[in-house]
């Protein structure tokens, strides 16, 4: 994308605004990382409202980046809102994309959250189950990680500035594995989610020798019965039993594992048990 092409989708140089919900804003010091490719993006729009990186603010805005996760039902009135202001709404991060981090308090009661983190304040504290964007509103493109992946950022971008569709990938990260010839984490030992998870990101925790935590999501069929199946070895190759012996996790330790960035919706061990046969 130069920076002479014209910008067919909206007819004009779009505006763009950042918001954020309950997160670290980590994606959106990402998006700020990518410095000479971050001025190339900005030749074909204006940016009017971002907190990480302006103090000026509009309420007009062509095209709204979100990142974070609902976690009060002012949270859900202001994403309302935001999506029918932005003729285009783009999901930053897992946290907005599918859940993440903060969906682990959905574990409990709200009255127990509240009390355990906020003490004798936690009458003063509205909060509900977390949820992320695409749980409330539609959102036109999602870009997963945490943070999120700054070549796939602008893959998306440019496919939203000349209209055309983005589909995440929907594909497990032990593809771009072999794809990268890496050698496969559970040989060297080490407990890795990349068959559940959804790739995109080039494999770069596995690149380094370390096992991919699921950051960015289930895939959308993720076959987590075989996967349970392969971690308590009731059915699993040599390589996979070695390393489940190794480690020896329980249940609780399993389900702990793919909890870290999956909670929506609700991650259920016994739901997923495999079949008795």
């Amino acid at each position: 994308m130069s920076r002479e092409e014209p910008i067919p989708r909206f007819g004009h140089k779009p505006q763009v605004a950042f918001f954020d919900f309950a997160c670290c804003e980590g994606c959106q010091l990402s998006v700020l990382q990518l410095e000479e490719r971050l001025l190339e993006i900005l030749g074909h729009v204006d940016v009017v409202t971002w907190r990480e990186a302006m103090t000026e603010q509009s309420t007009e805005y062509d095209i709204a980046f979100c990142e974070g996760s609902v976690t009060t039902e002012e949270d859900v009135e202001r994403i309302k809102r935001i999506r029918e202001q932005a003729d285009v709404l783009v999901t930053l991060g897992s946290c907005a994309s599918g859940g993440c981090h903060n969906e682990l308090k959905n574990q409990w009661s709200m009255d127990e959250v509240r009390r355990v983190v906020y003490g004798d304040a936690a009458d003063t504290i509205s909060t509900i189950p977390s949820r992320p964007v695409t749980a409330v509103v539609d959102a036109d493109y999602r870009v997963f990680g945490c943070p999120v992946s700054l070549p796939e950022f602008m893959t998306v971008v440019n496919a939203m500035l000349t209209g055309q569709s983005h589909q995440p990938p929907n594909q497990p990260v032990c593809v771009e594995c072999k794809l990268n010839d890496y050698v496969c984490v559970y040989e060297m030992g080490k407990v890795c989610l990349g068959p559940v998870t959804r790739c995109g990101c080039n494999a770069i925790c596995t690149a380094y020798g370390d096992p991919c935590q699921g950051c960015r999501g289930l895939m959308d069929a993720a076959n987590i019965p075989a996967m349970l199946k392969a971690l308590k070895r009731e059915q699993a190759h040599a390589i996979m039993c070695a390393v489940v012996q190794r480690h020896e996790l329980s249940d609780d330790e399993i389900a702990a594992k793919l909890r870290i960035y999956n909670n929506w919706p609700e991650f259920d061990l016994k739901e997923a048990q495999p079949d008795d046969d």
